[in-house]
């Protein structure tokens, strides 16, 4: 642990000790000016070797490794593996030669940025964010269930702690290097979203019971450079991660939950459309191309949505291309490949559409239940289930399940695949699979 850091985090402490748990503060809206969003700060990964956050280099779950095993065990095709202490959901991200993760330490109520050697899984350093102050969880939830992202000099982690969203920045030493409330939190299920990096902002989003926002953070430093509400139902939060799609002509930051699919600006916040559904809970990630948008939900709905992207306002009534309410999922985020969309049913349906119209081609039981959304690399579908078994489907029309890979010790943690290296985290072990000499 870094003691170095010692007086910032009594510091963190103290100051949210002051506010509790349970408070409800109003989100204020922040709105930018003109050039606050101007200067982009290049990012210093490789997108064609790196797997910098969430959903991958694209944040459509597409890998651009080909030379990948597609059968591994325990003794077979293990680079490495190494324990990871205490507990969490997130995925890794990686650039360069360097992994992060985070956990929680749920004895010492400890939230923790990990950074380890990629190459040989040697744990580098930990960096705790924050101790004590927990919030309530869902039973498949964890106290550090958000992807790490990392834009090359810095890592960028979220946790739900003390009643408030905070993000933490450190350098790639693990040295603290700023940390944000973005806004306050208040759910019972707990936090699942992950950050979205957009040039020189840092954007995280805050769906719960209290008052929903999306905020963007100037990654230098940690300023709220804008923050916008979101409508909150009051029922229910909603755990989906926005993600920034080039789809009709323009950027857009795309997210589902409360009710909506909507499209905004990323550069300011801007609400650029919306369209009633999928549902009001949504837990996983939009799929988009050939100009849709595809949205998947939820609870208590289910509901998947084939959206044109090219619209303004509410768009409910102009913009819907088709519907289903068979074959959705909840929390595993759908993939398009090649003018088809792929589903993965959270109680383990595999799903093939015809994405320019909705058509079902073809569905198999592939058993288990999922939590983990599916990667798309090399022709396949690679997907975990919540008892730690990989299962391998060919991303065509037929979903032959070509392997099914067990590991054994629980699986929630949505898969990394990158310079033809796969990184499963299991319930307390992380595995780095690739190809074996004989």
């Amino acid at each position: 642990m870094f003691l170095n850091n010692r007086d910032l985090l009594i510091s963190l402490y103290l100051a949210v000790t002051v506010c509790g748990c349970s408070r409800v503060d109003p989100v204020e809206e922040i709105r930018s000016l003109p050039a606050a969003t101007k200067a982009e700060t290049a990012l210093e990964v490789d997108l064609q070797t790196d797997w910098p956050w969430w959903r991958g280099p694209n944040q459509d779950g597409h890998s651009l490794s080909s030379e990948l095993p597609t059968s591994w065990s325990a003794d077979e095709n293990v680079v490495w593996s190494v324990a990871v202490p205490g507990r969490g959901h997130s995925s890794p991200c990686v650039v360069s030669n360097r992994l992060f993760l985070t956990t929680a330490d749920e004895v010492a109520h400890r939230q923790i940025i990990l950074c380890y050697d990629q190459g040989t899984g040697q744990q580098l350093w930990a960096a705790p964010a924050h101790e004590g102050k927990f919030m309530q969880q869902h039973s498949k939830n964890s106290q550090a269930s958000a992807t790490p992202a990392c834009d090359g000099k810095h890592v960028f982690a979220l946790f739900l702690n003390a009643g408030g969203l905070w993000a933490t920045a450190t350098d790639l030493t693990g040295q603290i290097l700023w940390q944000t409330e973005a806004g306050p939190f208040g759910s019972e299920h707990g936090y699942g979203s992950s950050p979205t990096i957009y040039k020189s902002l840092l954007i995280v989003l805050g769906d719960n019971l209290t008052g929903s926002f999306i905020a963007a953070l100037d990654r230098q430093t940690g300023r709220i450079v804008w923050r916008i509400t979101r409508p909150t139902t009051g029922q229910h939060g909603s755990f989906a991660t926005p993600v920034i799609a080039n789809i009709a002509g323009r950027d857009q930051l795309l997210v589902t939950g409360m009710k909506k699919t909507s499209s905004y600006d990323p550069t300011s916040g801007k609400l650029l459309w919306s369209c009633d559904g999928p549902s009001e809970v949504t837990a996983n990630t939009v799929a988009w191309g050939d100009g849709l948008v595809f949205a998947s939900g939820g609870y208590p709905e289910k509901q998947l949505l084939a959206i044109r992207a090219d619209g303004s306002g509410n768009i409910t009534h102009s913009h819907i291309a088709w519907e289903a309410r068979k074959g959705t999922a909840y929390v595993p985020s759908p993939v398009f490949h090649g003018g088809k969309l792929f589903v993965i049913s959270d109680d383990g349906i595999a799903t093939c559409f015809d994405a320019a119209n909705g058509r079902m081609l073809h569905k198999v039981r592939i058993g288990g239940n999922f939590s983990a959304s599916p990667i798309l690399a090399n022709g396949f579908l690679y997907v975990v289930d919540e008892q730690g078994t990989t299962v391998v489907i060919r991303a065509e029309e037929s979903l032959e399940i070509v392997a099914r890979n067990e590991l054994g010790n629980g699986g929630m943690a949505s898969l990394t695949i990158c310079n033809s290296r796969i990184y499963v985290r299991a319930s307390d072990r992380l595995y780095c699979i690739a190809h074996q000499p004989d």
